[in-house]
């Protein structure tokens, strides 16, 4: 199965063939870690974004999809994806949290992406519980990985020691879970 990594770090500082970026679905740029991926990747990143066809008005990408454009300043690519606003999990944010990761990575696959850093979606100021989220990204990325002979290694790169911990420690009992099945 291909690598996984947890790191401590400012996203626009790693090498990866794609960096996700946790983007609002008018894909216009914004706060947080959106407004440093566009800032690192330069104003093309922002063109391109603009090219992508809206689905409705001000909307290029609904929540819990994902959208690919060349990543300019930054990597070869950048995969935009819309993580939901935490309304205390009866919205469907679990579901639409995990069709991130899922989307991400089918577009990673899709376009020859051998390895690919995602930021703690959601977890920002859209208040989505860094623990769970890390339960789900790390279900995702191991679900997919398991899956797919062409699946991309990851980087999960965190924001904070305790964003990180979380995914350590999801990290951790995905790897003891895969160990008690025989599994690698």
């Amino acid at each position: 199965m291909p690598a996984i990594e947890i790191v401590e770090a400012d996203i626009t500082t790693l090498r990866a063939d794609a960096i996700v970026n946790a983007a609002n679905e008018t894909l216009l740029g914004g706060g947080g870690v959106d407004g440093a991926i566009h800032r690192a990747a330069g104003p093309r990143l922002l063109a391109a974004c603009r090219a992508l066809p809206q689905v409705r008005p001000n909307v290029r990408c609904p929540t819990g999809q994902a959208r690919i454009t060349a990543g300019f300043d930054l990597a070869k690519f950048v995969i935009h994806t819309v993580g939901p606003v935490w309304h205390g999990g009866a919205r469907g944010e679990a579901e639409l949290l995990a069709s991130c990761y899922r989307e991400s990575l089918r577009l990673a696959r899709e376009n020859g992406v051998r390895q690919i850093a995602f930021p703690a979606v959601s977890c920002g100021v859209y208040g989505y519980p860094r623990d769970h989220a890390a339960a789900i990204a790390v279900r995702e990325v191991h679900a997919w990985q398991a899956a797919n002979a062409r699946a991309p290694s990851v980087i999960f790169c965190c924001f904070g020691a305790g964003t990180c911990s979380a995914y350590r420690r999801e990290i951790a009992m995905a790897e003891g879970e895969d160990f008690g099945r025989g599994g690698a």
